[in-house]
């Protein structure tokens, strides 16, 4: 059985980013997935009105739900748990299959984390990232590391977000400073793991 995931997301960074990991857990889980991608792309207030657009005709529509919704959004130096409570009021109908994905401050910090996987991927590794909240400091960060490396980064560095996440330890970035990547791959790992025991 194929399981449907849709991703609304943020921006293209994050779509990247929550593809790989979520191929690497199928493949990891011998799981099959269709994944479906929505981006909003205007900012986290964006994300949270056309999220409730978006829930509204997904319950209109319930014989086409589907496995699992992943909702990402920067938090954008706000506490955690306040975006996370703005998403679970917008999708509480459908939670019991939605799983949020909430980079602190911003997703591309989550690619600088595991600098074995960046230095595997890009030749050299990273400084281990602080967690300050400026705008676009993540940004900038991950296009300097790819730029000390020699290569120049096209698409901000997110070009190399599958090929970085592919690489990363999982079990070793549970134990980093990190809490919104340390608690998005337990939720998305209990899923695959639910589906795994029952496969229809």
């Amino acid at each position: 059985m194929t399981r449907s995931i849709y991703l609304f997301v943020e921006d293209f960074g994050h779509e990247e980013f929550l593809r790989a990991l979520i191929e690497r857990l199928a493949q990891e889980y011998q799981v099959n997935v269709r994944l479906r991608p929505f981006s909003v792309t205007e900012g986290h207030g964006k994300v949270i009105s056309e999220l409730k657009i978006f829930v509204r005709h997904l319950q209109r529509d319930k014989e086409n739900l589907p496995d699992l919704l992943v909702v990402a959004s920067d938090t954008n130096c706000r506490r955690q748990v306040e975006c996370l409570k703005e998403i679970e009021v917008v999708t509480q109908g459908i939670k019991e299959f939605v799983i949020c994905a909430l980079p602190e401050p911003h997703v591309e910090r989550w690619l600088l984390i595991d600098s074995a996987a960046f230095k595997k991927v890009l030749g050299e590794g990273c400084s281990a990232p602080d967690q300050k909240c400026n705008k676009d400091r993540y940004k900038q960060l991950l296009s300097q590391a790819i730029r000390a490396t020699g290569t120049a980064p096209l698409l901000g560095g997110m070009e190399y977000a599958r090929d970085i996440v592919n690489t990363m330890n999982l079990g070793q970035i549970l134990g980093k400073a990190d809490n919104s990547l340390r608690n998005l791959i337990p939720d998305l790992r209990g899923k695959f793991k639910q589906w795994q025991s029952k496969p229809n």
